[in-house]
């Protein structure tokens, strides 16, 4: 007669756990994953999910490889500095080369310790020229000119005159041929002929005699003196019958010529003596 194995209890208590946790198993679970514990089947998520990180991590080095591989072809000064501090630095300066390469906003210390490239400056920086326009007064205070004569500056050799009008009152004549140029403004401390109405700039315009060539009755050229007016950027303009000029930009006058500075309503006539 055979003899019957016994089991131990604690088989036996093992058994039992194993039905009971079989039947609280969920029912999507399949066919397959039924005629297992459900312990068992939990490791199995966890190694899908710890290999689809593996996938993204080695898809993130790719990506980051091929950035790298791209900026070290479009810039070889760069690919020969990350190479340095790849070798210096380890990993650390790699992984500080591909944020770089991604767009990162934050610098690094490289970044904040390195020294723009300087180049020398040879353009004029105005001072000169500011410290020549200077007028001093006997107070100590300066005033800063807005107009330079230019080279083709020139005495007038023929007699010219600014007659002055505010309606039909006649204020008088001013001559304007004692010197190549006269500014006109506010400011009596520095300009020749002053500006009384409000509307006017400090240094409203000039009134500049300049060299120019022209052409004779025989169509020689010849070098003459004429009168131009230049508006020293004002605020409200200066008119030459009736019209407004362009500012920073010389204006040739004429005889009879009307000019008009700001609102203001007194008239200037050019006259050009015989």
């Amino acid at each position: 007669m055979p003899r019957s194995r016994s089991r131990s209890p604690r088989a036996s208590r093992s058994n039992q756990r194993y039905s009971e946790d079989r039947s609280r198993a969920p029912k999507e679970y399949s066919q397959r994953d039924r005629r297992r514990s459900p312990h068992e089947s939990y490791p199995r998520e966890r190694r899908r999910s710890r290999s689809r990180e593996r996938y993204d991590r080695s898809r993130r080095d790719d990506e980051d490889r091929e950035l790298s591989a791209r900026r070290h072809r479009e810039d070889p000064v760069r690919r020969e500095k990350d190479d340095d501090a790849a070798r210096h630095g380890g990993r650390d300066s790699r992984q500080r080369s591909l944020s770089e390469a991604r767009g990162s906003r934050s610098p690094s210390v490289s970044d904040l310790t390195k020294k723009p490239n300087l180049e020398p400056n040879f353009k004029p920086s105005g001072l000169l020229a500011a410290a020549t326009n200077t007028v001093k007064h006997g107070d100590g205070s300066s005033t800063l000119l807005k107009y330079n004569e230019p080279p083709e500056a020139r005495k007038p050799t023929q007699d010219w005159r600014l007659f002055v009008f505010k309606g039909s009152e006649d204020l008088g004549s001013l001559h304007i041929s004692q010197q190549s140029a006269y500014l006109l403004g506010r400011d009596r401390l520095v300009v020749e002929i002053p500006l009384e109405h409000p509307s006017c700039s400090k240094q409203h315009a000039a009134i500049q005699f300049r060299s120019v060539t022209r052409k004779d009755d025989y169509g020689n050229p010849k070098s003459v003196v004429k009168p131009f007016i230049i508006d020293l950027e004002s605020t409200n303009g200066t008119h030459v019958n009736g019209e407004e000029i362009p500012s920073s930009r010389y204006f040739e006058l004429k005889h009879k010529d009307v000019l008009k500075f700001g609102l203001s309503e007194r008239e200037y006539v050019v006259i050009a003596s015989e």
